[in-house]
């Protein structure tokens, strides 16, 4: 079992940066391989990034990369998304995702943990 509380959303213009985090607690973190989705009003449930449970390997979507970095701080139980060079349509809310696995999943189904999301807004 692992509980997720995402922080560091809110609201940037176009060209900003933000930081997501999102803290575990639970036991053997290290065990959990960690997603990020997203999700927009209307819209369903769409994969951001990814990272295996050692941090040996990410995935990003098509629309992220170059632009996002997903990393993570075992010892502090930690997944962070670093959001660069943001856009409109990176407007949506971010919610972090565990599943007890090494391999990385890029659909929700793949998860069991979620967390309650933060709001990202980029204006233009």
């Amino acid at each position: 079992q692992v509980q997720l509380v995402e922080s560091g959303g809110g609201s940037v213009q176009a060209g900003g940066s933000l930081r997501l985090s999102c803290a575990a607690s639970g036991r053997a973190f290290s065990r959990y391989a960690m997603g990020w989705f997203r999700q927009a009003p209307g819209k369903v449930r769409e994969f951001v990034a990814a990272i295996s449970w050692n941090g040996d390997s990410t995935h990003y979507a098509d629309s992220v990369k170059g632009r996002f970095a997903i990393s993570r701080d075992n010892a502090k139980n930690t997944v962070l998304l670093q959001l660069n060079s943001l856009r409109p349509e990176d407007t949506a809310v971010y919610l972090c995702a565990a599943d007890a696995t090494y391999f990385i999943r890029t659909y929700p189904d793949g998860y069991s943990y979620w967390g309650q999301g933060t709001q990202v807004t980029v204006s233009s």
